[in-house]
């Protein structure tokens, strides 16, 4: 049998946050999804880590040492034959067994009508010297999982969670 490695979020440790302030917004348009973000995150596009993308948010003091942020990362399922409920499966033992101090604190499958499925997923975990909280969507199409990871901060994460579910709550499959 195959063994495959579906989730480890992905944390970027860069001397830097940002203040929620946007002004308008720019997308991502690719032939598989879509999705927007504040003009004043940054966008990294150098598939980091497997990401298809990274948004970054700004820097709010040069103390600052954990950048809040949100990736795409698309995972081919070819020959797996997972659905949705697998994978959600695989990935929370994940979180629970590979993560330090991983906590599962929510789990829901959310259906938008005439839109999309998808698995809303909020954990806690300790990666290096950060105490995070993360905020994951995982979408299945055509033999594809999309995770959507918003990482931050476990005292920093009321102040983004809104802008992230914004950002989040705009992606698109194609």
């Amino acid at each position: 049998m195959k063994k495959i490695l579906f989730l480890i979020p992905l944390v970027f440790n860069l001397n830097a946050f940002g203040q929620i302030k946007e002004s308008s917004w720019k997308t991502i348009d690719e032939s598989s999804y879509s999705i927007q973000y504040p003009e004043n995150w940054e966008l990294n596009v150098s598939e980091t880590m497997g990401t298809s993308f990274i948004l970054l948010s700004q820097q709010t003091s040069a103390e600052d040492k954990f950048r809040e942020n949100i990736n795409l990362s698309i995972q081919n399922l070819e020959g797996y034959n997972l659905n949705l409920d697998a994978y959600v499966a695989i990935s929370e033992e994940q979180i629970t067994k590979m993560i330090t101090n991983g906590t599962i604190i929510e789990s829901n499958r959310i259906i938008i009508e005439n839109k999309s499925e998808f698995q809303k997923i909020i954990f806690t975990g300790k990666q290096g010297l950060f105490q995070l909280k993360f905020l994951q969507y995982y979408f299945i199409k055509d033999e594809k999982a999309f995770v959507l990871t918003f990482t931050s901060e476990a005292s920093q994460y009321e102040k983004y969670n809104i802008i992230a579910e914004q950002i989040l709550e705009s992606f698109l499959l194609k």
